[in-house]
């Protein structure tokens, strides 16, 4: 009986420690098909550097719900709103494709301020701040009719703005 109370607490420790882990928000993705959108955080050590054994997290915040956090289901992580994420040789840059379209790529990092997600837009660099799809539904799954970015131009903070059709 001991050892399950301690297996118990020991899961409810480690469960609060990775609820604690100190995240920083890059980007989110809305939809034309409810108010509920999709997260991604950079997640940081103590030591603030991105965290090796997971950089990004995604979650659903239920916005058309009562807004509480859920993650996602697999489908989802494996078919839309997951993604794939590796490090560059020293560490601290990692490339992140969306599983949806993976042929842009993000580029996650620390700048002189904050931790980013810096992608094209529009053919420039930019720090990604949004994505929304606009889609119909299908018989089995939603179609998507375009794909919105949103960010700001790396070099001159303008806004940067592409539809993809």
């Amino acid at each position: 009986m001991k050892g399950l109370a301690f297996i118990i607490v020991f899961l409810a420790a480690t469960f609060a420690l990775s609820q604690a882990q100190d995240t920083r928000p890059l980007f989110l993705i809305e939809r034309s098909k409810n108010a509920n959108v999709v997260h991604y955080d950079a997640r940081l050590t103590p030591q603030g550097r991105l965290d090796p054994g997971e950089p990004v997290i995604v979650y659903w915040i239920l916005l058309s719900e009562d807004g509480r956090r859920e993650p996602l289901n697999w489908i989802e992580r494996q078919k839309a709103y997951g993604f794939k994420i590796k490090a560059e040789k020293r560490g601290q840059v990692y490339r992140m494709r969306l599983m949806a379209y993976p042929e842009r790529e993000i580029k996650v990092y620390h700048n002189e301020t904050r931790v980013v997600a810096e992608m094209r837009i529009d053919g420039y660099p930019a720090l990604l701040e949004r994505i929304y799809i606009a889609s119909t539904e299908g018989r089995s799954l939603p179609t998507v009719r375009y794909v919105e970015l949103f960010g700001r131009d790396l070099n001159s903070n303008e806004e940067r703005y592409e539809k993809i059709v």
